[in-house]
């Protein structure tokens, strides 16, 4: 793993992130900038050095991935605490699970996301998971491998052609998974509260209300964020409300649909299956009940990890850090509202200029 050295008088603008798996485009890309020092500081192991990195730095890209990530690392109040010249944090995805939004908002420090760098491979794991769930291919393949004295038959799965997708959230990734349900032939129904009905028109689908979207989907699928709104959303209300034989999909977040409650659903024959991305717990205990079900189809939160994706996300994720250093506002602001604030302590910061040798 590089590391491109202590932060130091020679660059004013210091920015650090973890030694966690991250495309090498970024080092690249912020290794090419002479004002910018990148220092890479252990995830684990040396926590003194870490946070002595951390006190130091002006940005900070930090994983999205909340059970790969030590919580004391986690951007909170109470590392912003100790991080007094921070004013902007990059996360390294579309999610931002590690970051406490609100504390950097009050702290004056910017929030950027990396919404839609990974959208095409999300988009793309929905349909592989609700075509292996709808075609059986799992249980096809493990019956292969392992059963003798079955027919066709005893395989026989359900098109997606004609029937109803209901997407609750209809951003980025959710109006891409639109545009690819009109090529196999279904309707688009969808939900989400942050737009106007003509906007989610404008994106491929009818809009409906949440309970509608239940009660009419063939396929309910999950492309929105988790936060206080969401989070436990999808409970056994939700499920029993679902169509009987309805398949339920996530590449969402875990926690915005209650596991539990799923498995109830699944077990008890109301819904046919189920394809996951998303857990509560990354990656999920082998003995987790849905894992069991020959009718779950489960993935370990890789909706997003292609080569492709993870390239994109690194590449935003540097160009907005560089565009903040530089006193610009970036694309992605989860707190615009901070911005004003956050601008001006990036004001100060270029005021000081180059240390004088």
């Amino acid at each position: 793993m590089p590391d491109f050295g202590s932060p130091s008088q020679d660059f004013p603008k210091r920015l650090c992130r973890l030694d966690l798996w991250l495309n090498p485009v970024f080092d690249e890309m912020i290794g090419a900038q002479p004002d910018i020092a990148l220092s890479v500081l252990p995830a684990r192991g040396d926590d003194a050095r870490t946070l002595a990195g951390l006190r130091s730095a002006h940005a900070y890209h930090v994983s999205a991935a909340k059970d790969e990530l030590p919580r004391q690392w986690f951007v909170n109040a109470e590392l912003i605490a100790e991080c007094p010249d921070l004013v902007c944090v990059s996360s390294g995805g579309a999610g931002y699970d590690t970051v406490d939004v609100p504390a950097c908002t009050a702290a004056g420090i910017a929030v950027v996301n990396q919404a839609g760098g990974n959208a095409a491979s999300v988009a793309e794991h929905t349909y592989a998971l609700l075509l292996a769930v709808q075609r059986r291919v799992v249980e096809s393949h493990q019956r292969l491998r392992h059963d003798t004295g079955f027919t066709r038959e005893d395989l026989m799965g359900h098109e997606i052609h004609g029937t109803v997708i209901g997407l609750v959230g209809i951003g980025q990734i959710g109006s891409r998974v639109a545009r690819i349900a009109q090529g196999f032939g279904m309707r688009v129904i969808a939900h989400d509260p942050l737009l106007d009905a003509d906007t989610i028109r404008a994106r491929g689908a009818e809009p409906v209300s949440l309970p509608d979207l239940l009660g009419q989907a063939d396929v309910v699928s999950l492309h929105c964020p988790l936060d206080a709104s969401t989070r436990g959303m999808i409970d056994a209300r939700a499920f029993a409300a679902m169509k009987p034989q309805a398949v339920f999909v996530s590449t969402a977040r875990g926690g915005i649909h209650d596991e539990a409650a799923l498995y109830d659903a699944l077990r008890a024959g109301h819904l046919r299956g189920a394809g996951l991305d998303v857990w509560q717990q990354e990656p999920p205990p082998a003995d987790t009940p849905l894992l069991a079900l020959p009718n779950v189809v489960a993935t370990f939160h890789t909706a997003g990890v292609t080569h492709e994706a993870r390239r994109n996300v690194a590449q935003s994720s540097a160009q907005q850090l560089m565009a903040m250093l530089r006193g610009e506002r970036p694309p992605q602001l989860v707190n615009p509202e901070v911005w004003p604030v956050a601008s001006a302590r990036i004001a100060a910061l270029l005021a000081r200029g180059p240390a004088v040798q």
